[in-house]
């Protein structure tokens, strides 16, 4: 009897989750009028941490950094954004004239962002449904005329992020959003090997080991033109605005000599051996992760973490 009725039940689901999701997009209208209203007010990143969509408060920081420079139609690219249901793009897409391209491994990703998204009519998405790596990520910009003119690049994969920005031309987007691994800390200068369709599970089986260390990010960004405005709450996503379009910025600009206060983060997330949540101390991560072997950026060596903390 329940296989009969699965279809309708999962098109009910689906109806009540559309309508709540629209509510919340009329309930955040009222918090984006009143942070437009107080642009030049505003002088810290962590007053403006709103979540709608993303995981971790980024819309509200991305809105803010949208109506600092003035963007109207918006041209995007989101790089890891799974079914989309969380990711830091859908509320633009969601609520303003743009044109974007999203890019993620999962399996049948475009049935499951149509169904994700309230109205995919709306706007033009186009859904590359493919690993994003250094060594196709500017054909696919390229091929699919996404390669000048961007508003917000942002990605977040949990591995070689830090190797696909590196091959990025300089000032690829106005606004770009890159994932950093708080783990790392304030002063090491690491990311992981550049391994093809990286996993961080399997890398350690902790999933604590992936991903660019703040200080690097902010290196390979300032390579590429662009000025650190701060991360979201969750000390694991970092804002950037290019240096041509920095000047409409009020925030004021982190001291980028002292990144701890960007790398306390306080969310637990380890797995043990048998895949359960651990629960570690962020404190004690890097212990625990000491024998992962990452490129050491200060020479580009690999080496292991615990040969840094000497």
């Amino acid at each position: 009897m329940y296989n009969i009725f699965k279809p309708l039940l999962k098109k009910f689901e689906s109806f009540i989750l559309k309508n709540f999701e629209k509510q919340k997009i009329q309930v955040s209208k009222n918090f984006f009028l009143n942070l437009e209203l107080n642009l030049d007010k505003i002088e810290n990143i962590d007053s403006i941490n709103y979540k709608v969509f993303s995981q971790n408060g980024e819309d509200g920081i991305i809105q803010y950094l949208i109506k600092s420079l003035k963007l109207k139609k918006i041209k995007f690219v989101e790089i890891g954004t799974e079914d989309y249901s969380e990711s830091n793009t859908r509320y633009i897409f969601e609520t303003t004239r743009c044109d974007g391209l999203i890019i993620d491994p999962l399996k049948n990703l475009k049935d499951k962002v149509k169904n994700t998204v309230t109205n995919f009519w709306k706007n033009n998405l186009l859904i590359i449904n493919d690993f994003a790596s250094p060594s196709n990520i500017n054909l696919i910009l390229e091929k699919n005329n996404f390669n000048n003119n961007i508003d917000l690049f942002s990605i977040d994969i949990d591995g070689v992020d830090y190797w696909i920005i590196k091959e990025l031309k300089k000032n690829i987007s106005k606004i770009f959003v890159a994932e950093y691994n708080p783990y790392f800390g304030p002063d090491l200068e690491i990311t992981v090997p550049n391994i093809e369709n990286f996993n961080r599970s399997s890398y350690h089986y902790s999933n604590l080991c992936f991903g660019v260390s703040l200080k690097s990010l902010i290196k390979i960004m300032i390579e590429k033109n662009y000025t650190f405005v701060g991360s979201n709450e969750f000390r694991n996503n970092a804002f950037f605005v290019s240096n041509e379009h920095i000047s409409n910025i009020k925030l004021k600009i982190p001291n980028i000599q002292n990144l701890e206060e960007f790398t306390d983060a306080t969310f637990k997330e380890s797995r043990n051996k048998d895949g359960n949540l651990s629960l570690i101390e962020p404190k004690k991560i890097l212990n625990k992760i000491r024998n992962c072997e990452v490129i050491n950026l200060k020479n580009n060596q690999l080496v292991k973490i615990n040969e840094l903390l000497k």
